[in-house]
């Protein structure tokens, strides 16, 4: 019997597990929603596979993408980090990490969670998978409404499409395609 293709990440062990027991998958909390608006941003112009190798590295410089701890990072930590080779050195990225931690520190000055601005952008559940990734949209009218809003609090590099691709990664939407073994419970031991 020939197990059906991921989505993506066969060939490469980490995209494969990455693929099979995270991708589409509920992310809660404000950590773990920070880490992901900054993998996706960090991503942007690279291959995830390329984020994904490097991503325990950003971890630990981004101390575990704890909100208040990447909101205290200072221009000195920024120039250390622009000389990590261990993660992407791309200035803007990493500013608009630390601008991101600033603005979940606001949003809980303010009473209010990332996680639940986050999760009210999720569109309801679609009729149906894709069969093909041409059916897989780049925005949709709810990332491009994220995006906006994470704007409006103060989040930097993150647009509509890297909104849609947080959404597919953070389970607000699930697109895997109905032939994924994911989907099919062929060939992947993922417990889903």
């Amino acid at each position: 019997m020939t197990t059906a293709a991921r989505c993506f990440g066969d060939g490469d062990p980490l995209y494969a597990e990455y693929h099979d027991t995270e991708w589409g998958l509920p992310v809660h909390g404000e950590s773990a929603l920070l880490e992901r608006i900054a993998l996706e941003g960090f991503q942007s112009g690279l291959s995830w596979l390329t984020i994904l190798r490097k991503r325990e590295a950003f971890r630990e410089v981004f101390l575990g993408f704890e909100p208040g701890a990447v909101a205290a990072m200072t221009p000195d930590d920024v120039e250390r980090l622009m000389s990590d080779a261990r993660i992407v050195r791309n200035r803007a990225k990493i500013e608009a990490t630390v601008a991101n931690g600033r603005a979940v520190v606001a949003l809980h000055a303010a009473g209010r969670s990332l996680d639940e601005l986050f999760w009210s952008f999720a569109p309801p559940p679609r009729d149906g998978r894709p069969a093909t990734h041409a059916e897989v949209p780049a925005t949709t009218p709810e990332s491009v409404a994220l995006a906006k809003a994470l704007k409006a609090e103060g989040f930097r590099f993150f647009g509509p499409t890297t909104a849609y691709a947080a959404m597919q990664a953070c389970g607000l939407v699930d697109d895997h395609l109905a032939t994924c073994p994911v989907v099919t419970g062929q060939g992947v031991a993922s417990g889903r």
